[in-house]
């Protein structure tokens, strides 16, 4: 993998082609942990603060030391080779913004979907929500350190994903962990448009 250095903010000659990846989750499961910790240049968050205004609107069961969250995007970029680089945009975690989806996977090639399985039942709406818009998406379990250890098929069972829906587990804070989850989901889903309509029957 070629990653140019954080100093250098400009893509090399080489790139030929520019992917747009939108990273969704529920609240709180490391979407901006993620992007941070692939990103190559700078990454744009737009966090803020959490007040007592949240009291009763976001549930922060298990997530004691969270003091911020994402209110529009997390953006960054990581060139996975001489020829390809990704955008990344981290989509906010709360129902109430999820009405900013629709600009953020406009042009979008595929969805990454961070999962905490220690309250997997948040993410039936997300999935639900892609599954609608009709978006590829791959799952990367986060694996938080007091998380339990499941088998992919067990999660997707779990889930009720479709047997061929990747399913990762990645360390959100670790580059090379997140990256191999964008991979994956690169992978997945430039070998689903490459297949014909009679492939595919």
């Amino acid at each position: 993998m070629v990653s140019v250095g954080s100093a250098d903010r400009y893509l090399p000659d080489t790139v030929q082609q520019a992917v747009k990846i939108l990273v969704v989750g529920a609240f709180g499961v490391g979407k901006t942990t993620l992007v941070g910790s692939v990103s190559e240049i700078e990454p744009l968050r737009t966090e803020e603060v959490m007040t007592q205004a949240s009291v009763g609107v976001d549930v922060l069961a298990g997530m004691s030391t969270k003091t911020t969250t994402t209110v529009a995007m997390d953006f960054g970029r990581i060139t996975l080779n001489s020829r390809l680089v990704l955008y990344l945009f981290g989509t906010p975690g709360q129902r109430r913004f999820w009405d900013l989806w629709e600009g953020l996977a406009e042009g979008a090639l595929g969805v990454l979907v961070i999962v905490d399985t220690r309250r997997l039942e948040d993410s039936f709406d997300v999935l639900e929500q892609l599954e609608l818009r009709g978006l590829p998406f791959a799952v990367a379990v986060n694996q938080f350190p007091d998380s339990e250890r499941y088998e992919a098929d067990e999660l997707r069972d779990a889930l009720d994903l479709l047997p061929e829906t990747p399913v990762m587990v990645c360390d959100a804070r670790d580059h090379a962990s997140s990256v191999d989850a964008l991979i994956s989901l690169v992978e997945y889903v430039s070998v689903g448009s490459a297949r014909t309509p009679e492939t595919a029957s």
